[in-house]
């Protein structure tokens, strides 16, 4: 039985595709981009985050359960040195308010499927269906088939939000079983793309062009940074660089957000981008218009 570690499934999502979704968060992720809003998904394995506002100021029930005293409470709520947690979750299960909380689960595809399935008549209504996301779920490329074959015995309709970051030979192995591609495009300039994401570009770019000429079930998704990727000089290679790839289906713009910057904090994570600033609607518009120019289909939000 295959099974998988994800870090949450939400319901009725409305920006992961077409129609009212089911989102899978898969856990791993091969890139570390300054603006991830879910940092909590780039790491494989099991994490402890914590929420110090629960925190009791006269409790010291994680510090006393701890086996291997990683945890100390000088302050009002626990600090935890990672080099000596390893993650056995015995001071969330003591946890009396859940400051404490074990981020990811291991689960077999059909204990996904499960959860999946209740919203079945929200997914016929809207034209929506499941949504695999992370986190990069083609790390974990059999747990992710499986949980397609499964989703298709059920009808439903399927997406996969991927960073690109993986072996070609990934997307083959799945691409009968996927309806909509969701590919993440961030920056054209190789160097450039690894001083902002941990790692360059050439191996997403190479898979988007091979991806693009199999399938036109593939919108490319561009998150605008600003001071990181919103210049005229990238924003001319992206339409260059897309433009050269034939039709795609659309063009999504996803203004930058600090909805994930508390996660940083309960990681024990500081933010990369400090106090950096959503993009203006107006700005969004301008950078949309700059692309519809060139007759892509563009949407702004996802």
């Amino acid at each position: 039985m295959i099974k998988g570690f994800i870090f949450d499934i939400k319901k009725y999502a409305l920006h992961d595709g077409p129609g009212i979704r089911t989102t899978v968060f898969f856990k791993g992720c091969p890139l570390r981009c300054l603006w991830c809003h879910n940092p909590e998904g780039q790491n494989p394995g099991q994490e402890i985050m914590l929420r110090p506002g629960r925190c009791l100021e006269k409790c010291s029930r994680c510090v006393d359960i701890c086996p291997f005293k990683a945890i100390n409470k000088s302050g009002s709520f626990p600090v935890i040195n990672a080099s000596q947690c390893n993650c056995c979750g015995l001071c969330a299960e003591a946890c009396p308010t859940e400051a404490l909380e074990m981020i990811g689960r291991e689960v077999t595809a059909a204990e996904v499927m499960d959860e999946v399935k209740k919203d079945f008549m929200f997914y016929q209504q809207s034209g929506g269906g499941v949504t695999f996301s992370g986190g990069e779920p083609l790390v974990q490329p059999e747990f992710l088939k499986e949980l397609l074959i499964l989703a298709k015995n059920y009808h439903l309709s399927t997406a996969v939000d991927t960073s690109g970051y993986v072996l070609f030979d990934l997307f083959l192995h799945i691409l009968p079983l996927v309806d909509l591609f969701l590919y993440d495009l961030k920056i054209i300039d190789a160097e450039r793309h690894k001083r902002f994401t941990g790692q360059d570009n050439r191996l997403i770019l190479e898979n988007l062009k091979k991806l693009v000429a199999i399938t036109d079930k593939v919108i490319i998704r561009i998150p605008i940074i600003p001071s990181i990727n919103d210049d005229e000089k990238n924003l001319k290679e992206m339409i260059e660089f897309i433009a050269s790839l034939g039709p795609v289906k659309a063009i999504e713009l996803l203004p930058y957000h600090t909805f994930g910057k508390d996660k940083y904090a309960r990681l024990g994570r500081e933010y990369p981008l400090g106090d950096l600033k959503k993009p203006s609607p107006e700005e969004m518009k301008r950078i949309a218009d700059f692309f519809k120019q060139n007759d892509f289909s563009v949407l702004i939000g996802g």
